[in-house]
């Protein structure tokens, strides 16, 4: 790697509540822990990350059930890291997410979905733990048609290091020639990173793209110069002016790394729908009340 990129904003993960559902929220977030005070509303093109969870899943305690809901103009993606959950959606799909698997619904021009833990995990009981990440379209395949695309973690390609301490798997976009499953919209890659024990790594990422790394458990030090560790600072976002970066675990830890060249358009957001103006947003809502984005029972 010839040029390790400049870290830009380093920021926690604060807790916010979402209905009867407690979790983390880095993007958008209005703390910056190198500021003192800086918002973020994107990172272009990831406009909102959730990191829900653990959550002790029971028959007495499921926060984390989401019944049918529209969306329209982006892509909203699941990464489970715990537990399972099953997936329904108007199209016909219905699929069962398990740890380590990957959900990534296409909304465009629209689609009805659900999602929560299966019958079995609840009765089972266990830890439910993943990320929400909404990635942004642009204007031109807003209105494409929705598609669902289900990818299991054993049939995803994976990157190394050296002593094999870290493991990367590759879930959309290219590393290291190893390429994700994920047929993506725009340029983009996405990469979940366990490391085992003390490790280090690099990771080169396009000089135009947009990118950050985020902690959800464990401890790294990034760039020789930054400690992400659960808690404190979770999430760095980069500078367009390297070839990437590399980061040292110190511990067992799980990281996602996003990158993706930046869309640059306006946004306009309101719910579950993020389209490019207001009237788009009103058109959306007509939409889906008159069923022209299916049904869900």
């Amino acid at each position: 790697m010839k040029n390790i990129r400049t870290i830009q904003y380093k920021t926690g993960s604060p807790l916010v509540n979402m209905g009867p559902i407690r979790l983390r929220q880095p993007i958008p977030t209005s703390i910056s822990l190198s500021t003192g005070s800086h918002e973020i509303d994107q990172v272009d093109p990831f406009i909102l990350l959730h990191h829900y969870g653990p959550y002790a899943i029971s028959e007495f305690s499921n926060p984390f059930d989401l019944g049918p809901h529209p969306h329209r103009g982006f892509e909203p993606i699941t990464l489970l890291y715990k537990g399972e959950q099953l997936h329904r959606d108007s199209l016909g799909n219905e699929s069962i997410v398990k740890a380590g698997d990957v959900q990534w619904t296409t909304a465009g021009r629209g689609i009805i979905h659900s999602e929560g833990p299966t019958k079995e995990f609840v009765e089972e009981g266990g830890e439910l733990e993943g990320i929400q990440l909404w990635l942004n379209l642009p204007a031109k395949d807003k209105m494409m048609p929705a598609n669902y695309q289900h990818i299991k973690s054993d049939d995803m390609l994976i990157v190394q290091n050296e002593d094999k301490s870290i493991t990367l798997k590759v879930v959309a976009g290219e590393l290291s020639g190893k390429n994700g499953l994920i047929k993506t919209q725009t340029s983009i890659n996405v990469f979940m990173v366990k490391t085992e024990s003390k490790g280090t790594m690099e990771v080169q990422l396009p000089t135009n793209h947009n990118a950050l790394i985020y902690l959800l458990d464990g401890e790294v030090f990034v760039n020789k110069e930054v400690t992400l560790k659960k808690g404190a600072t979770q999430m760095l976002t980069f500078n367009q002016d390297g070839d990437g970066f590399q980061f040292e675990a110190r511990k067992e830890s799980n990281l996602l790394i996003l990158s993706g060249e930046p869309i640059n358009e306006k946004i306009a957001q309101y719910g579950p729908y993020v389209m490019n103006t207001q009237t788009e947003i009103m058109e959306a809502m007509r939409d889906y009340q008159q069923g022209k984005m299916g049904f869900l029972a």
